[in-house]
């Protein structure tokens, strides 16, 4: 068989491609190589400048000098690097810090972590480094990536402003650590002076609830192990255990740092001593430049916050910060297919700033019925809510009551929707349903998180309607579970359900319903009930 010239170049060119292909494995491997023996506590040798495909260009020191922390020179040997990430462009004291670390250590490596080039430029010593974490299309994707560029066995993790005064602390904080063996306490922290008090705290992190909570944590007699830290602190840890983080380095750090350690049961012991100390302060010398450190630390925590997935935080002292939806933003989710919503997919629940707009709706909507005299009932899923959990169905995006139709014309808000919607003074919105004949309160004219009132009226002793929606749940009923209403707790208010809510809900979807919670739709997603 011959071969024609274009075979031949094809087959040479998908032959070159597999030796790059093969090169390009083989380096990774090395580099993951390099990673193993630093986690084994051995002393990583300085990556060559031919192996990051011509040099570091965003690691920076004295001079305007690349480098890598912990490599070549005076730094061989040091187990630690120390880490200053927290800082802000328009005013720090990074120089000082790294000075007060080299002139007592001057082996340690010293790297200050930026995202992006500081502006003005950091004035660094001999020995200290800055590394920029943004990508610059000209750099190899490791020359922004810290891992590359620390090679000792564990990071001091130091915040800005801080001195050492005693060059023997940080081997108490290596042994402490290194005491605790393999055990959970994976972190060891000491305070700083002459800041606010650090305080240990104990931190939960539910995903699937898009919520984390801090509570105090009590101290014992040779300090406190807890799983989150507040105030100002120097930390210690594995360098391994650092970069096996998703966002090792985020912003806010302890934020960051914390609620990914939480995740995985580590914890943190926050020593009586050593003390480190903190000269400068405060940190800022005007009000203005502490207004704009407050704004981009609020601003960080927004961006981290939502990049976690958390959309509430319910803080020590009892207060919350939500960075979910709003009444002036969309809801987190949009149009729901085939009655299961995106989160679900994720095995995630309705995040909570969505629950606390349908909460207010509910309220909001019971409220203006019952003054107008419209007879309402808890429908479907949302009387399942009720009886289970005195709430919204966990998992539930919309809240669903019945209303006699007779009543409509009680209601102001109700009586003319026929011609269009209503936004009320509140920024309620009345519409009819473009989806069927019923009515629609959404949130407001941004957020569609919604209730449903879905009309019958009384034929024969049963209540009935005359469109039907494919939801196995909107079907006929007796009308002896309206007579009477009975009252029943739901979303923190008392609202009104049928009387034999059981034989309703069994009518409605089947008998054992609930004793066996599951999701909307079964055939996309099903309720793993171990996980309860």
């Amino acid at each position: 068989m011959r071969i024609s010239f274009c075979q031949g170049l094809l087959s040479g060119a998908i032959l070159l491609n597999l030796l790059i292909l093969y090169y390009v494995s083989r380096a990774q491997q090395q580099m993951m190589e390099k990673r193993k023996e630093l986690g084994r506590g051995t002393r990583r040798a300085a990556l060559p400048a031919s192996g990051l495909g011509g040099g570091l260009g965003l690691l920076v020191g004295a001079g305007g000098e690349p480098g890598v922390a912990g490599g070549e020179g005076h730094n061989r040997g040091s187990r630690v690097t120390v880490v200053l990430r927290e800082f802000e462009n328009f005013e720090n004291y990074v120089g000082d810090v790294a000075n007060s670390f080299l002139r007592q250590r001057p082996e340690l490596p010293f790297l200050a972590v930026a995202d992006t080039p500081p502006y003005p430029p950091l004035v660094l010593s001999e020995g200290a480094r800055l590394l920029v974490l943004s990508p610059s299309p000209d750099q190899p994707p490791q020359a922004h990536r810290p891992e590359f560029h620390v090679q000792t066995e564990f990071v001091l993790l130091v915040p800005d402003g801080v001195e050492l005064e005693q060059p023997r602390a940080i081997e108490r904080l290596i042994r402490e650590l290194e005491g605790e063996g393999g055990g959970p306490v994976r972190l060891v922290a000491a305070p700083v002076l002459a800041r606010s008090a650090v305080q240990c705290l104990h931190l939960r992190v539910n995903l699937r609830e898009w919520t984390a909570t801090y509570s105090p944590a009590a101290s014992g007699s040779s300090g406190s192990v807890c799983t989150a830290l507040q105030g100002d602190a120097v930390v210690l840890i594995r360098t391994e255990d650092l970069f096996n983080l998703s966002v090792p380095l985020g912003r806010p750090l302890f934020s960051s740092l914390f609620i990914q350690t939480a995740l995985r049961g580590w914890k943190v012991k926050l020593l009586e001593s050593p003390c480190f100390s903190a000269s400068h302060r405060p940190l800022f010398s005007s009000a203005h430049n502490q207004w704009k450190a407050d704004t981009r630390l609020k601003e960080a925590s927004g961006k981290l916050m939502r990049s976690f997935g958390l959309k509430r935080l319910l803080l020590s002292d009892g207060k919350e910060q939500w960075y979910g939806c709003s009444k002036e933003t969309p809801r987190c989710f949009g149009t729901v297919q085939e009655d299961t919503p995106d989160y679900l997919y994720l095995d995630r629940w309705t995040p909570p700033c969505c629950l606390r707009a349908l909460r207010e709706t509910t309220k909001y909507v019971i409220n203006i019925l019952e003054s107008s005299g419209v007879r309402y009932w808890l429908e479907g899923g949302t009387l399942l809510g009720a009886i289970r959990h005195q709430d919204v169905i966990p998992w539930d995006y919309d809240v669903d009551l019945g209303i006699y139709l007779e009543d409509v014309p009680n209601c102001d808000h109700l009586k003319n929707l026929d011609s269009g919607s209503l936004v009320d003074a509140n920024g309620y919105v009345w519409e009819r349903a473009v989806e069927g004949d019923f009515y629609r309160v959404q949130y407001s004219e941004a957020n569609h998180l919604h209730v449903d009132l879905w009309p019958f009226y009384p034929r024969n002793g049963v209540m009935t309607k005359d469109t039907w929606t494919e939801h196995k749940q909107d079907v006929e009923f007796p009308e002896h579970f309206l007579q009477p209403l009975i009252p029943m707790t739901f979303a923190g208010i008392t609202a009104y359900g049928p009387n034999d809510h059981r034989a309703f809900l069994e009518l409605k979807f089947g008998e054992g319903v609930i004793e066996n919670p599951q999701y909307p739709n079964p055939s996309k997603k099903r309720l793993d009930r171990s996980k309860l």
